[in-house]
């Protein structure tokens, strides 16, 4: 399907009512009245205040950069196409140059056994919730997957109350002959060997279990404790006691009849949302930003260039259509006429982060193409990058590309850019190349006991991929000879990209 069939899909801008509602943790986009975008982010709200009630998590607003968007467009079909797989119910992406979701308006109810966008998305976001709130903690993959599982069926009843702990009816499959893997397996057995239907549903059972079952009460914070001392699976798994007894008492568990719970109204504190509707250039560039938010390669951008020039034409004096633009020329391989853009963005608006962002992308490319290692040439393109940071200080992605000012021949990371770096991961951990440099830059200042728990989500992570090998790799290098081993194994290796990372391991795409 090309991409001018695929941007057909959206409707046009003269018909489009497109919105956007605010909360504390979600931005939300979509081409729908007020009040029905407005619920929509309140009820994602409500569902992240359920994590932190039930995880004791406190709430806290955070910056308009970390929050997560979520774009609400099309159908099942429109997402499929988006993402470049078949029956996709939705999907997101992690990444410190903003964390997006994209999940249908129409379509994706899942049905009586089949997941539904609303559970792919609280599935997602409890990915999220878990890699912003534990960053450091490095779950192993059954119970990475089994809490989002546990947490993805809840139900969000119109009267205030909240269904917590349902089965996760679209996994019913797993377990039509039984367990479909055993909890000795996903505790102690090599889980790349485990189908991941099966991962995913014998996750959620056991923890499922662990969680709610009183006979078990404390098992699971005995594990996960030996797990971050450094403990093998097989050593931490002694915490569950005789494993083959587990083994029956989860088959057991499961047979049983599962219990759910319900908070009643009132238990959860409803949202504050703001809503506003985009304007003209805004709802223009919808299409455009949809497509560019869910990242393009330069082949993907050249053909979505077209429609970027003639959305943004009319509004040449307009900050956000210029930015999107420049955003989209970048891409394309068009450094200059994206610097251009981006001078035009901030000469509209000297507050848009975009802007001063692009500016500097822009031209740190056109830099290192050139070989230029001019020091006032680099000095001038950090001030776009600390302009960017002058003006939201917890953005993450001016502060990572600041350090990557200094990854030019002849120069040297300075401290504040080292601290700039490490500051970036701490506001995106969720990002996993940009975790990955952090553990770099802390293995290059000897302090592998941080590396070390910096990679631990990466090397445990059930999506990690080639990154993932890596951390494991590193972390065993780490245990044997401390960081100048593990240097020594990275050498020639380059820290994987971030921001703009669009490996497949950093997106998770949810079938129907």
């Amino acid at each position: 399907m090309g991409l001018a069939v695929l941007l057909a899909l959206w409707p046009v801008a003269a018909r489009a009512e497109w919105h956007e509602a605010r909360s504390d943790h979600f931005i939300v986009y979509a081409d729908d009245p007020a009040a029905d975008v407005a619920r929509y982010a309140e009820r994602l709200e409500r569902f992240d205040k359920v994590l932190r009630q039930l995880t004791k998590m406190p709430s806290e607003p955070i910056a308009v950069p970390n929050r997560v968007n979520v774009y609400v467009t099309g159908d099942l079909s429109t997402i499929s196409k988006l993402v470049g797989q078949r029956n996709v119910a939705g999907f997101y992406i992690p990444r410190a140059a903003g964390s997006v979701a994209f999940v249908p308006e129409h379509g994706g109810n899942g049905g009586t056994n089949g997941i539904d966008s609303q559970q792919v998305l609280f599935h997602e976001y409890t990915h999220h919730f878990m890699l912003s709130n534990w960053a450091e903690a490095a779950f192993p993959v059954w119970f990475v997957e089994g809490f989002a599982e546990f947490f993805a069926p809840t139900r969000l009843r119109d009267d205030g109350s909240v269904e917590v702990a349902r089965p996760p009816m679209y996994r019913a499959r797993q377990f039509q002959t039984g367990m479909p893997v055993s909890a000795t397996m996903l505790l102690t057995g090599d889980t790349t060997t485990i189908d991941r239907g099966a991962l995913y549903a014998g996750g959620w059972a056991l923890t499922h279990m662990l969680l709610l079952d009183p006979t078990r009460r404390g098992q699971l914070d005995r594990f996960m404790r030996a797990i971050v001392s450094g403990q093998s699976a097989a050593k931490a798994a002694e915490s569950f006691g005789d494993l083959k007894q587990l083994d029956r008492d989860l088959s057991r568990y499961v047979r049983s009849g599962l219990r759910y719970s319900i908070m009643p109204a009132g238990a959860v504190a409803k949202a504050d949302v703001s809503v506003r509707a985009l304007t003209p250039a805004e709802a223009a560039m919808m299409p455009v930003r949809i497509r560019s938010k869910r990242g393009t390669d330069r082949t993907q951008a050249l053909a979505l260039l077209p429609l970027a020039r003639r959305a943004a034409a009319p509004y040449p004096n307009d900050a956000a259509a210029q930015a999107l633009l420049a955003e989209v020329e970048f891409h394309a391989g068009n450094f200059p006429i994206a610097e251009a853009a981006a001078a035009r963005a901030i000469a509209a608006d000297p507050k848009s982060i975009d802007g001063h962002i692009l500016l500097g992308r822009a031209r740190m490319v056109q830099a290192r193409a050139a070989r230029d290692a001019a020091p006032e040439r680099w000095r001038s393109i950090r001030r776009s990058f600390l302009a960017a940071n002058t003006i939201e200080n917890d953005d993450p992605e001016p502060l990572l590309l600041y350090y990557q000012t200094y990854q030019v021949p002849g120069q040297t990371p300075t401290a504040n850019a080292r601290d700039a770096l490490l500051r970036a991961h701490l506001l995106a951990p969720q990002d996993r190349g940009l975790r990955m440099q952090a553990a770099r830059v802390l293995l290059e200042t000897d302090r592998a006991d941080e590396a070390r728990r910096v990679l631990g989500p990466v090397a445990y992570s059930p999506h990690g991929g080639r990154s993932g090998v890596l951390a494991q790799q590193l972390i065993a290098a780490i245990d044997a000879g401390g960081a100048k081993a593990a240097l020594a194994r990275w050498r020639g290796t380059p820290a994987p990209a971030a921001a703009d990372s669009e490996d497949d391991d950093d997106k998770d795409a949810r079938t129907g």
